[in-house]
């Protein structure tokens, strides 16, 4: 949903490595301890942040809708065990409980917003931008009201954000990374190291033979859980999307230019003009400042002697719907280009209004825009008839039909999966299609049961039902259902142990002195070099885990490391490791210091928003938090 700051939480070095292990932003406000803070609760009671109560379905709707942002971003949904694996249940906890904390202490300090300054945030929105990337107050109210709010409630929400966003720059505002830290981090950045190294592959592990039955029947045993069957689930689901429904709407070219008539003017570029003026006290003064412009006396001569600065004259090339005081748009847009006013009595005083360059207005003509303005209707369509079959389909499920059912009824077109997994694959191990990029509908059905109503998923501004159909349990598989994939593995396993073997023969007599090229020559391999790469290198042929291994290693010092999963070994020699010195005058260091003084400035909010927690009091549901998050499950 268009919430305020759904942000996970961390320290800047956590924050580094969620960044490049999840492709996504995370600005903190802190890590603290939260486990003495569970106590016993109502069923739907959350959790208490001073005086402010949290609701268990409002977590719930809050962690969902992080899932499924994440879900969009990775092109798969996120199971409840991956998300709590990278810690988003926690993150999402920590940052609701930190965003009422801000909020009890902004009531608390007796702070607040204007209308004009929470209206500007949302005006500069691009959600609610149209065609002419100006503010849409009907595609304003068509989002909100997608996404469940009144305009008041999305008002509030946004005053809201705005205190937080104040509390939080006035804390961490003047913080600068130390010298040090930075000069620190970007040696470690920036470090080379070059390798001399050889890739052991299956010929070099030997002939490997068949196993016997008793070997094979052994080695299922002792690893019968990685070849157990998954819990699989048959799930049925309708999605009601302006997307999915856009696609059946054919809008006219009659009604497409009735809207582009409309509209003209806001689609149209306005012309735009350099002004500047010049504000007097009085007409007497500003007559006679005229005077002098008409015998030769510059503009810009005028206002030095007035000692007025350049931001205090000029207005810069703009429209004149951006010019505040209308006389003086009127004025600037009826002189010609390089021409002075007479004196124009405006709101804040008397001006002379002098014109520079002039950009004309440009007018779209109905075919460049043609499909833009068809797509706007479609889309405002489709929004509409999304909340109608919301309404119709929550009629119907009320009265007891089923998703297929009701999707039937109303016409739509429902998708029924046989069985998938936690992971959203089928039994024959691909990824089930049929489920739209980006929708959580498989760990919500894992979350749920047969025969439960379950609430709407949110998914791309519309609505998706769904029913869990049947439930067929996790089981262990017979060694004859998996014989092929248990002798692969067996097989696999051999020719890793053997490469680990040879490797680690081959990294002692290095270390015993011999040269790694009569070793790969031994070995029926070819040396291989890489030079002066860092430790963020991709390389080509060059796996991941063997440049963290190099610079595990010393110079002049010899190293292995497994690759491909273990179907081959590297054994490697650190050649050279250099360091360069450090630019505090480049570009890449002066970006790195603005990151740990982000990084800085979330440290000290957390600090902050900890105390406040410390001061009001902050409690937890924990079985709520387990249900939520499908911790119990």
């Amino acid at each position: 949903m268009l919430r305020g700051m759904r942000k996970a939480s961390s320290n800047w070095l956590g924050k580094t490595i969620m960044a490049v292990v999840m492709g996504v932003l995370i600005v903190s406000f802190g890590i603290w301890g939260i486990a003495d803070i569970f106590k016993g609760f109502g069923q739907s009671t959350f959790a208490k942040v001073g005086g402010t109560e949290i609701s268990a379905e409002q977590f719930r709707q809050i962690y969902t809708d992080r899932l499924q942002q994440l879900g969009r971003q990775f092109g798969r949904p996120l199971t409840p065990e991956q998300a709590r694996a990278f810690g988003i249940d926690r993150q999402v906890l920590q940052q609701t409980l930190a965003e009422a904390a801000m909020d009890e202490e902004a009531r608390r300090m007796g702070l607040n917003q204007s209308d004009a300054e929470v209206l500007r945030a949302i005006y500069n929105d691009p959600n609610f931008k149209g065609l002419n990337n100006q503010f849409d107050p009907q595609r304003f109210q068509s989002v909100i009201r997608n996404f469940g709010y009144t305009e008041g409630r999305y008002i509030a929400e946004q005053r809201r954000v705005g205190l937080r966003r104040q509390i939080a720059g006035t804390i961490s505002a003047g913080i600068e990374p130390p010298k040090s830290m930075v000069e620190a981090l970007t040696r470690f950045q920036n470090e080379q190291r070059s390798i001399d190294y050889v890739t052991l592959g299956a010929a070099q592990a030997g002939t490997i033979d068949a196993p016997s039955p008793e070997a094979l029947a052994a080695y299922f045993e002792d690893h019968k859980v990685q070849f157990r069957a998954p819990e699989y689930r048959k799930i049925a689901f309708v999605a009601i999307t302006p997307e999915e429904i856009g696609k059946w709407e054919a809008v006219s070219d009659e009604d497409a230019k009735k809207l582009f008539e409309e509209r003209k003017d806001r689609l149209s570029t306005p012309e735009k003009r350099e002004v500047s003026q010049i504000v007097f006290p009085d007409a007497g003064e500003a007559q006679a400042a005229r005077a002098r412009i008409a015998s030769g006396t510059s503009f810009d001569d005028i206002a030095k002697e007035r000692k007025l600065n350049p931001a205090d004259v000029n207005l810069g090339l703009v429209a004149k719907s951006a010019i505040l005081d209308p006389a003086v748009g009127d004025a600037a847009f009826s002189l010609p280009a390089g021409e002075v006013s007479q004196p124009v009595q405006g709101r804040f005083g008397v001006a002379l209004v002098k014109v520079g360059k002039i950009e004309p207005g440009v007018t779209p003509s109905y075919e460049s825009l043609a499909q833009q303005v068809k797509n706007e209707i479609a889309s405002e369509r489709a929004r509409t008839k999304v909340a109608e079959l919301r309404d119709k389909m929550e009629d119907e499920r009320g009265g007891g039909a089923s998703v297929i059912e009701a999707a039937q009824k109303l016409k739509l077109t429902p998708v029924t999966i046989d069985a998938v997994d936690r992971s959203g694959r089928l039994p024959n191990g691909q990824v089930a299609s049929s489920i739209p990029r980006g929708l959580d509908v498989v760990s919500q059905a894992f979350n749920s049961d047969v025969g439960v109503d379950n609430d709407p998923i949110q998914f791309n501004n519309g609505y998706v039902w769904f029913d869990v159909l049947g439930i067929t349990p996790s089981r262990e598989r017979t060694l004859d259902e998996v014989h092929d994939q248990v002798e692969a593995k067996w097989r696999e396993d051999q020719i890793s142990a053997k490469l680990r073997a040879k490797a680690t023969e081959i990294v002692q007599k290095l270390d015993g002195g011999a040269k790694l090229a009569d070793e790969a020559a031994s070995a029926g391999v070819k040396v291989e070099t890489v030079a002066n790469f860092n430790r963020e290198a991709s390389l080509p042929n060059v796996p991941a885990g063997v440049i963290a291994a190099a610079f595990r290693t010393a110079k002049d010092g010899d190293g292995q490391t497994s690759v491909a999963g273990g179907s081959q070994w590297v054994v490697f020699r650190v050649t050279n490791v250099t360091v360069p010195p450090v630019d505090f005058a480049s570009d890449a260091v002066k970006q790195l210091t603005e990151a740990v003084r982000r990084s800085l400035s979330d440290e000290q909010v957390a600090q902050y928003v900890s105390k406040i927690e410390s001061d009001i009091g902050v409690t937890v549901n924990q079985a709520a938090f387990a249900q939520v998050t499908g911790a119990n499950n």
